[in-house]
């Protein structure tokens, strides 16, 4: 992990080869059955698994956790604390010079919150702007689902089947399935009659969980089991390694007459 390293150790990295990881989520309401911690924990699991996957001769550096993220739909909600996009955005572009200036080129966010994969896009670009860092921006629920795993709900998108698998497999413990609702369905009766938008995808909207839940659920988490999670993280866990691999040995090409 890149914070126990000492300063020492920085400097003598192979900074050609050195992926920085950054797990980002969010802390933030899940419905009455998961925790305010969702986001940000399976971020962590999933990018500090998928690295020691890699081995520890894989040059790849873990960075804390950034637990508070762009929740401004859940605003409101019990519990949810939510950066600004201004806020959130600075901090991004200070981690990007503050990794740049100790000579690392490859930056990855590891985002596991739904409401900010635009936002890491546009300050990946930034960054990439003002500091030179190649910098990738990854969401592991984008990933498929494993072979013989599938949401019952197409609009499960917030404390449903699948991120309640995940967490009854990641941590229990936090997960109080005695709680747990079906919500958000009206979400699905109100896009299928539309041609053309969608709450996520081509023609997004702007939404805000008081607009489709009333619990702050939106999908269905009957069904869900542990065993399914580990499938899912295990399955997520192995296309981002692959991922990062890729990133590891990715590089634009130097402009013609111009020197790496």
């Amino acid at each position: 992990m890149w914070a126990e390293l000492t300063t020492e150790d920085v400097q003598g990295l192979a900074k050609d080869s050195a992926v920085v990881i950054q797990p980002i989520g969010a802390v933030e309401q899940h419905g009455p059955h998961l925790p305010l911690v969702t986001d940000a924990l399976t971020a962590r699991v999933i990018a500090r698994t998928a690295v020691e996957r890699l081995g520890a001769d894989s040059n790849m550096w873990v960075l804390p956790t950034l637990h508070y993220g762009k929740s401004t739909e859940h605003l409101g909600r019990a519990g949810t604390i939510a950066m600004s996009t201004a806020t959130l955005q600075a901090v991004c572009l200070d981690l990007g010079e503050s990794l740049a200036r100790s000579g690392v080129r490859k930056l990855v966010f590891v985002n596991g919150h739904g409401g900010q994969p635009s936002l890491l896009d546009v300050v990946a670009r930034d960054i990439r702007y003002h500091f030179g860092l190649e910098v990738f921006s990854v969401m592991p629920s984008r990933f498929p689902l494993p072979d013989g795993v599938e949401d019952p709900d197409p609009f499960g998108i917030h404390a449903g089947f699948v991120e309640t698998s995940l967490m009854l497999a990641l941590a229990p413990e936090l997960v109080r399935l005695d709680r747990a609702v079906a919500d958000g369905l009206r979400a699905g009766e109100l896009y299928r009659a539309q041609r053309h938008l969608t709450l996520e995808g081509v023609v997004p909207t702007a939404w805000l969980i008081d607009d489709i839940s009333a619990s702050g659920v939106v999908g269905d988490p009957a069904g869900a089991g542990a065993e399914t999670g580990k499938r899912i993280a295990l399955h997520w866990t192995e296309l981002l390694a692959e991922a990062l691999l890729e990133v590891q040995a990715f590089s634009f090409p130097a402009p013609d007459g111009a020197a790496r």
